[in-house]
């Protein structure tokens, strides 16, 4: 099946079967669909969270907007963005890149001292707009490898960050919940819109060609 024919296939599931699970095989799959992601300069300014455990997820639902789709997925995944960008964070990148590929350290250093002359002179708010930005991609990701794998999502915006902030003790990593993504086995009783069209602007609308 194509990606076109995948993400025609996919939808915000409203409705999770609490007693069937995704395996750990298929979660790996997704997450190293985000881990893959592009992300500029290539910092990848965040990082994937993965929670299966359902004792913290019922922590995590006092912060949910649609506790029982929370409660009930198998796992829920958090993209959480760095809290703001620090010299030793983009060091730390290039110095493994380099060390990667084989080559000296600092060979970027040009560029990592423009990166630092862009960012580090920002207030937190500024570079923490921008590292949100690019999780995004990486949850697009994550959600067309789920729909090649017929895997059930829903991807959350519609949440209290500082709840799962202090559950996950994101402060402390210098990160900042961004997003959520549900995965698991839709209960097919209770997921309403499953059965309903799937509805998007039309592309004469959604194109603009110059």
């Amino acid at each position: 099946m194509s990606l076109i024919e995948d993400l025609k296939w996919r939808h915000a599931v409203k409705a999770y079967d609490p007693a069937k699970k995704v395996s750990e095989e298929n979660i790996n799959k997704i997450v190293e669909a985000a881990r893959l992601a592009p992300t500029s300069s290539g910092l990848q300014p965040f990082k994937v969270i993965v929670v299966k455990d359902q004792q913290i997820k019922e922590r995590l639902v006092a912060g949910a907007l649609n506790p029982e789709c929370m409660r009930d997925s198998s796992h829920v995944i958090i993209f959480a963005a760095w809290d703001r960008y620090t010299a030793d964070r983009i060091d730390t990148v290039y110095d493994f890149t380099t060390d990667e590929r084989g080559l000296p350290r600092g060979r970027f250093g040009s560029y990592t001292d423009k990166l630092k002359k862009i960012y580090l002179e920002q207030p937190a708010d500024l570079n923490f707009a921008h590292t949100a930005r690019q999780t995004y991609i990486a949850l697009g990701l994550a959600l067309a490898q789920a729909a090649e794998l017929k895997i059930d999502t829903t991807p959350v915006e519609g949440f209290d960050n500082a709840v799962i902030d202090e559950v996950l003790n994101l402060k402390e990593h210098g990160l900042r919940s961004v997003s959520l993504m549900y995965v698991g086995v839709a209960d097919s009783q209770n997921d309403w819109i499953a059965p309903m069209k799937k509805v998007r602007v039309p592309k004469e609308e959604f194109v603009l060609e110059f």
